[in-house]
């Protein structure tokens, strides 16, 4: 068996006297699409933080393809698209692009592949302030996988994005995770659960279930994940 790309024991997070993540554990499996549901408000981005080693933590830890959560070792094999577009409104997509890459010692050639895998090639010389908000996260995204990262952790990737580009988009991490990388993907839409190869239920900083799509089904007796979900939610209410 391959070790968990990601593995968190009974992490603990506050946020000034309240406690975010009360001990949270779980497993991501390497070379998943792994997603990380729950309402908004549930831990999803504070875990996701404490992942990529930028979270002060209150106890517990969290390990990273073998390494504690934000060691030097994981700068290059780790990709991370945030909550909020993290790109410079003042440069086009392909400057914001050709700056990172430099930031990860990639080539520009890379830039160009990015683009074609976001679906913006077409806007390459646009300023990032003139684009839509969906536009601009596709250049986040964009960024996050410059450097074929080994572990992609991405945070509300397909928010305001139309069915077509969300369906691409869900192709693109699963063609990724065939070619060896391990994607943890969080949405509060529970209708992205079907296209997951395992699923975190997170609900107030608790992990509901660690289960395949079919093995949440078979636990809840519910074929429809978010009728599943809600039974979870009020068998431990």
């Amino acid at each position: 068996m391959m070790e968990p790309a990601i593995r968190v024991d009974g992490l603990r997070v506050l946020r000034g006297d309240a406690l975010v993540l009360p001990g949270l554990t779980c497993e991501v499996a390497a070379g998943s699409v792994t997603g990380l549901l729950g309402p908004s408000g549930s831990g999803k981005s504070t875990l996701m933080r404490a992942i990529v080693g930028v979270q002060k933590v209150a106890g517990g830890r969290v390990q990273v393809l073998g390494h504690p959560a934000g060691s030097p070792q994981l700068r290059t094999r780790l990709g991370y698209m945030t909550q909020a577009p993290s790109v410079y409104g003042d440069l086009t997509v392909r400057e914001n692009l050709t700056f990172f890459a430099r930031v990860v010692g990639q080539p520009t050639t890379t830039v160009e592949r990015v683009l074609d895998e976001v679906s913006l090639r077409g806007h390459g010389d646009q300023l990032v302030a003139s684009l839509s908000g969906g536009e601009r996260a596709r250049v986040s995204l964009a960024a996050a996988l410059l450097g074929q990262p080994e572990l992609v952790v991405l945070d509300e990737p397909t928010v305001g994005l139309d069915p077509v580009l969300r369906r691409d988009l869900w192709k693109l991490f699963h063609r990724l995770a065939a070619q060896g990388a391990t994607l943890l993907v969080s949405s509060h839409v529970m209708d992205e659960a079907d296209r997951c190869d395992a699923l975190l239920l997170l609900r107030e900083g608790r992990l509901l279930a660690q289960a395949t799509p079919s093995e949440l089904r078979r636990q809840t007796g519910e074929n429809d994940l978010d009728a599943g979900f809600l039974r979870l939610v009020e068998a431990g209410t």
